[in-house]
């Protein structure tokens, strides 16, 4: 039987299974039906997709998810949430609930396993789609980021500060390793802002919601990319310093060779990090 998601659904959920959100966890459930919308949305999930959510909690993005999808696989860490899930979404025949760390899990043997869809036939194409603890944030991004060839695109909920950090431009303060990977590997699309009264319980800042697009072919092409994200670390790890100093050090290249290395890419030593482009630090990288 179809699930009705809203506050007093969710409450008298919770309520009937003695559960409560788990503060450690970073456990905070969308309310309301537009936002759920606009992520199945902007995922685009068709019937012939296999969909990864991550964290699933009380079943509401995973629900409206399923309904349109060919097969949906959650991922969820809390064990005390299962039962929930039975009853909201363990009937829908595409759905299957695994009770795992995400940090853990091995997604390539969990997509090799799940590929075909009921109906018999392999699943054309995956994506993910996830409401992310604040606190894990990072790890889970740079999980995904290294698994990247396993999908399509990643549709995710994230604080809104730290979506502002992966969409930020050179110039700005909050532009750093995170912008640079997120911007090297993904085409960002920005989908909407969700206030913080929405969720339940509230937590104490909004979020927004993006689709990171997997890059076929990269905005610039590293000869090295272990070197150009070297380079790019060097280069943030001390961020009041000029490039002229902070990348002493990185491979073994001393103050001299710096200078020299900077001039080679046309990089003006004086300069910091956070104002070059993504070719500025490969040109960098490169000529190292």
């Amino acid at each position: 039987m179809q699930q009705s998601f809203n506050r007093k659904s969710m409450s008298s959920l919770e309520r009937r299974y003695n559960f409560k959100a788990a503060k450690e966890l970073g456990q905070n459930f969308v309310t309301d039906p537009a936002v759920t919308e606009n992520i199945i949305e902007s995922a685009g999930a068709g019937k012939k997709d296999l969909i990864i959510e991550i964290g699933p909690g009380l079943g509401v993005i995973t629900a409206r998810a399923a309904e349109n999808c060919g097969k949906l696989v959650a991922i969820e860490v809390d064990k005390n949430l299962l039962p929930i899930l039975a009853e909201t979404v363990g009937w829908q025949p595409n759905v299957k609930i695994i009770n795992e760390d995400i940090l853990k899990a091995d997604l390539a043997d969990i997509i090799y396993k799940e590929k075909v869809l009921p109906d018999g036939s392999e699943a054309e194409h995956v994506k993910l789609i996830g409401n992310l603890p604040y606190y894990i944030t990072s790890p889970i991004m740079a999980k995904l980021i290294e698994n990247r060839e396993l999908y399509e695109s990643v549709t995710i909920m994230v604080q809104k500060e730290v979506a502002e950090k992966m969409m930020a431009a050179p110039g700005k303060r909050n532009y750093g390793v995170m912008s640079v990977a997120i911007q090297y590997f993904c085409d960002i699309e920005y989908v909407m802002d969700v206030p913080k009264e929405v969720f339940m319980p509230m937590p104490k800042v909004d979020s927004s919601v993006l689709t990171l697009h997997i890059r076929k072919e990269k905005p610039v092409q590293a000869k090295d990319e272990e070197k150009f994200f070297r380079v790019v670390k060097a280069g943030f790890a001390q961020r009041r310093k000029t490039l002229g100093n902070a990348l002493v050090g990185t491979d073994g290249a001393d103050k001299a060779k710096v200078q020299d290395v900077l001039n080679a890419a046309g990089v003006d030593p004086m300069r910091r990090a956070e104002t070059l482009s993504l070719a500025e630090f490969a040109a960098i990288s490169d000529s190292l």
